[in-house]
C-alpha cells in the first residue's frame, strides 16, 4: 500500500508497510507456529493462512478530533498532543474514505469545538464511523457534554442526505483520560443498530458492541469455525465471549443446542434478535461473565467456542475446560502468547489443527483459530 502519511513520517502505525505482503504473512505464520510448537509437544496441523487485502479492508474508523472549528483534523494525535489529519488513510474501506471528509466539514457546520488535549478544553473528542457491507454507516460523536446536542440535531438532516447514515448517536465521555468512549449513548436516529451481513447472517451491531474490523477475514474466520464444528458433529455448543453472536449463529443447526454467553447486555439483545429473525429456535443467549457462567454450571456441552480478548481465557476457565469432559474446543485468539499459556492449563485438550487469519495487514498483529480435541 502506498501511503503518503507513512512516507512523510506523520503516521507510522502500519509498522510493516515497507515489507512485501507475502513476507508479512510468512513472518506471522512463523511466529505463531513457533510459539504453539514450543507450548505443545505434539505437531499441530496448520491449515493454509487466510490473507487479506493490503488496503481498503478496515470497516471502522476511530478518529481523534483536534484543531479548530474552522479547520478540524480527524486522525491521531502527535507526541505533543496536536492533531494529525488522516482523512485519506488507505486502510479504511472506500465508503469510509468518502465519508470522512464530509464528516470533517460537518464539524464546522455544526460548530463542534474540537477537544484540545494540551489545553483540556473543547467538546468533540472523537468521531467513530463503521461501514456495513451494504455501505450503510453508523456515526458516533464522542463529546464531553450535551452542550452541542441541539446543533447536532439541527444539522443532522442535511448530513443524512449527504451520507448513507442509518445509525447516528452521541457518546458522552467527560473525563480527561485515555478512554475513547463513555457509558452514556444518546441516539439521534430511530435505528440503534447497524446490520453487518456476514455469510448471509445479518449481525446487529450496536454502538458498544465488538465486531472484527476486517469484514472479509471475519467472514472466513466464521466459515472455518463452522466447518470445524460441523466435522466434530456436537449436539450442544457453548459460544463463550460470544459478542453479537458471530460464531454461535454460524454453527447453529437443526438438532444442535447453541448457548452464547457475553458480558454486554446490548450484544446479547442483538444476538437474540438475529437468532429470532433467522428462526433459530435451538439457540439461547445469556448476559454474564463467561468464566463465571461455566464455573457455576452443573453440566458441560460437547463443544465450546472461546473468543476472548487479548488477555486470553485465564487459568480458571482453562482449568474448568480441562476438568469438564468437553470433547472439543474451538479457540479464536488474537494473542498467541496468552493462547499458549492457556493451552498449558488444558493438557488433556490437544490441538489438532490451527489456522492463521490475517485480520491486521501491515502490522505484527494476528488472529489464530485452533481446534482442540480431548486426548
Amino acid at each position: 500500500m502506498d501511503c503518503g502519511y507513512f512516507t512523510a513520517g506523520v503516521c507510522r502505525s502500519c509498522r510493516w508497510l515497507e515489507m512485501a505482503y507475502a513476507d508479512q504473512l510468512a513472518q506471522k505464520q512463523r511466529r505463531v507456529a513457533e510459539v504453539l510448537d514450543a507450548a505443545v509437544p505434539d505437531a499441530v496441523r496448520w491449515e493454509e493462512p487466510v490473507s487479506s487485502p493490503e488496503a481498503g479492508f478496515r470497516n471502522k474508523a476511530k478518529m481523534v478530533v483536534a484543531g479548530s472549528v474552522e479547520a478540524p483534523t480527524l486522525g491521531i494525535l502527535s507526541h505533543d498532543g496536536l492533531g494529525v489529519d488522516l482523512l485519506a488513510c488507505g486502510l479504511h474501506t472506500p465508503g469510509l474514505q468518502a465519508a470522512l471528509p464530509v464528516l470533517s466539514r460537518f464539524v464546522t457546520t455544526a460548530r463542534l469545538t474540537p477537544y484540545s488535549v494540551p489545553e483540556r478544553r473543547g467538546e468533540l473528542k472523537h468521531v467513530i464511523v463503521t461501514e456495513a457491507p451494504t455501505g450503510e454507516l453508523m456515526v458516533r460523536w464522542v463529546l464531553r457534554s450535551t452542550e452541542a446536542l441541539a446543533r447536532l440535531r439541527k444539522h443532522l438532516p442535511a448530513l443524512l442526505e449527504a451520507l448513507p447514515i442509518t445509525v447516528a448517536s452521541v457518546n458522552i465521555q467527560p473525563e480527561h483520560k485515555a478512554v475513547i468512549e463513555g457509558p452514556e449513548e444518546i441516539f439521534l436516529t430511530e435505528r440503534e443498530s447497524l446490520t453487518m451481513e456476514v455469510n448471509g447472517i445479518g449481525l446487529r451491531l450496536r454502538p458498544h458492541s465488538f465486531f472484527q474490523t476486517n469484514t472479509d477475514v471475519a467472514a472466513a474466520l466464521y466459515r472455518h469455525a463452522r466447518d470445524l464444528v460441523s466435522s466434530a458433529g456436537p449436539g450442544s455448543v457453548w459460544d463463550l465471549y460470544c459478542g453479537v453472536g458471530g460464531f454461535g449463529l454460524h454453527v447453529a443447526a437443526p438438532g444442535r443446542e447453541v448457548l452464547g454467553v457475553e458480558s454486554s447486555e446490548q450484544a446479547i439483545e442483538a444476538a437474540t434478535s438475529t437468532a429470532a429473525e433467522l428462526g433459530l429456535t435451538g439457540t439461547s443467549w445469556v448476559a454474564g461473565d463467561a468464566a463465571a457462567y461455566a464455573l457455576s454450571s452443573a453440566s458441560a456441552p460437547d463443544l465450546v467456542i472461546v473468543n476472548p480478548p487479548r488477555r486470553g481465557i485465564g487459568s480458571s476457565l482453562a482449568g474448568w475446560l480441562e476438568q469438564s469432559g468437553v470433547e472439543h474446543v474451538v479457540y479464536s485468539s488474537c494473542n498467541v502468547d496468552t493462547l499458549a499459556r492457556d493451552l498449558g492449563d488444558m493438557p488433556s485438550l490437544r490441538p489438532v489443527s490451527a489456522r492463521l487469519l490475517d485480520m491486521f495487514p501491515n502490522t505484527d498483529h494476528h488472529e489464530v483459530l485452533v481446534h482442540l480435541k480431548r486426548a
